[in-house]
């Protein structure tokens, strides 16, 4: 047994795809078929059901991929933890972060961060919270921005700061008359917003309740979907309705003074807190740390 053909059936296992697990894997598909195969034979149980169309996980293999998954992790610490007698800001640090935070933050943040530490290399991404989540668990990435709540075992959360969130109007729209907009009021209005598996919907929702019975009566749904903030922007610039957002992606400044305006709710306030999330067993913390000043200067500037 080798961490290889570990890496082999952990990357199989999220995969369901022998071809796209040997992309990831960086080997053919032969090579990977006879790695799982040579483990499966060498265990003497199989861990994976085989057809035509799918490839999915036996019972037994759930439990073996689970720990498989921890015997990585703890491989790719024993890594780090040699490079603890060195600088621990010259390895790279793989950090992710949300869609509706990434595109925010990141053009502020990397200028920022190598001024913290010009030696670190930094590699970035964007995705939904589930996948940063699971890349974070097995070691793909060494911390994610999220915002909270977030709970994982063998994790721990740092907040970075928080913003409130605001609505986006076209400049004509009647509630630019309006000081302050009460956050119920949103039901009665053609709401645009983010589709099912981004944490912002969901923060919206929970700060508007009524919101969820709009989603569920067709009748009465006022909420169109959009895939991105930068989409549901434009959208609004285009006059197909309103959206709220928060404070960092409002991006006004991008339109002509007369297209776009906000308005802050009246209180409580909703918003969001921005945290950084990693591994506890991350032997780095000086990277984290340069991490979290970086996003301080910018924040503070």
């Amino acid at each position: 047994m080798t961490l290889t053909e570990l890496k082999y059936i952990v990357t199989l296992a999220q995969e369901k795809h022998f071809g796209h697990a040997a992309e990831r894997c960086f080997v053919s598909q032969p090579t990977l078929s006879v790695a799982v195969k040579k483990l499966e034979d060498e265990l003497g149980v199989a861990l994976f059901e085989r057809s035509k169309s799918a490839v999915q996980l036996t019972p037994t293999g759930e439990k073996i991929v689970a720990q498989a998954r921890k015997v990585l992790e703890q491989a790719a610490s024993i890594k780090e933890m040699a490079q603890l007698g060195r600088d621990q800001l010259t390895s790279p640090l793989r950090l992710g972060a949300i869609y509706t935070i990434g595109p925010y933050l990141f053009p502020h943040l990397v200028p920022a961060l190598r001024e913290q530490a010009p030696k670190m290399p930094l590699y970035i991404e964007e995705n939904f919270t589930a996948v940063l989540r699971r890349k974070l668990r097995a070691g793909e990435l060494d911390a994610i921005i999220i915002a909270l709540p977030f709970t994982e075992a063998d994790v721990v959360t740092r907040s970075l700061y928080d913003e409130p969130f605001e609505v986006l109007l076209p400049q004509k729209h009647a509630w630019a008359s309006r000081p302050r907009v009460p956050i119920e009021d949103l039901t009665r209005e053609k709401l645009l917003m983010l589709g099912e598996g981004h944490c912002f919907r969901d923060q919206v929702i929970e700060a508007c309740p009524a919101l969820e019975a709009n989603l569920k009566n067709p009748e009465q749904t006022l909420v169109a979907e959009g895939g991105s903030l930068e989409t549901i922007r434009h959208m609004v610039a285009s006059g197909l309705g309103i959206t709220v957002l928060p404070h960092s992606a409002i991006g006004t400044s991008h339109y002509a003074p007369d297209v776009l305006v906000t308005r802050p709710f009246e209180d409580p306030v909703p918003s969001r807190t921005v945290a950084v999330a990693w591994r506890t067993s991350f032997p780095r913390p000086k990277a984290i740390e340069a991490l979290v000043q970086a996003v301080g200067q910018f924040k503070q500037a």
